[in-house]
């Protein structure tokens, strides 16, 4: 009688980690267009024809190096008074914890690959927020790009390009300033 013993992660499985690790960091500090197939597998200490026997190209790793959820908190059941602050504290959260949000911003200004990827997750994730809070679905797109540009703007500004006054600012003050902006985007009448 034989034991199978469990599963443990198959071995493709840690080279995939440790290639999509490898090409966050080096995305993020390089850009896209610097970065190579070479330095991103050297980073992860494999063969570059593994790289691309994962990922195709540099495209499609780069495609699934910025692959995220947003964890966007349900505002749904929020009062309207609430909807901005929770979102732009959310946001701040993930701008301070999540250097995947700032090379995909990096890569974004400079790529049009990367621009296609930010406005496909903000689309995806943000764009069902507003449908759900905007007097009317159908502007909910609208909506979601102008909360997204004050979101994008402020991250631009102050983890980006680190201007002083931006960077300066307590998180509270940020909140303050954009939350009442965000809240009006999502949830107010259509001027």
């Amino acid at each position: 009688m034989t034991t199978d013993a469990p599963a443990g992660p198959r071995r493709s499985d840690a080279t995939k980690a440790a290639i999509l690790e490898a090409a966050r960091e080096r995305f993020a500090a390089d850009g896209y267009e610097r970065a190579t197939i070479r330095a991103i597998a050297r980073d992860a200490g494999i063969d570059p024809s593994m790289v691309m026997r994962y990922y195709g190209n540099k495209e499609g790793l780069f495609a699934a190096a910025s692959e995220l959820d947003l964890r966007l908190p349900d505002v749904g059941a929020l009062p309207d008074k609430h909807i901005g602050a929770v979102l732009v504290t959310h946001f701040l959260d993930r701008w301070e914890g999540d250097d995947v949000l700032t090379a995909m911003l990096r890569v974004g200004v400079t790529n049009p690959a990367g621009a296609e990827r930010m406005r496909a997750v903000l689309g995806e994730q943000l764009g069902p927020i507003a449908a759900g809070l905007c007097p009317d679905p159908a502007d909910a797109p609208r909506r979601a790009a102008l909360a997204s540009s004050q979101i994008l703007g402020m991250a631009l500004a102050r983890y980006v390009l680190k201007f002083p006054p931006a960077v300066e600012m307590t998180r509270e003050e940020v909140v303050a300033w954009l939350a009442p902006t965000v809240q009006r985007y999502l949830t107010a009448e259509t001027p």
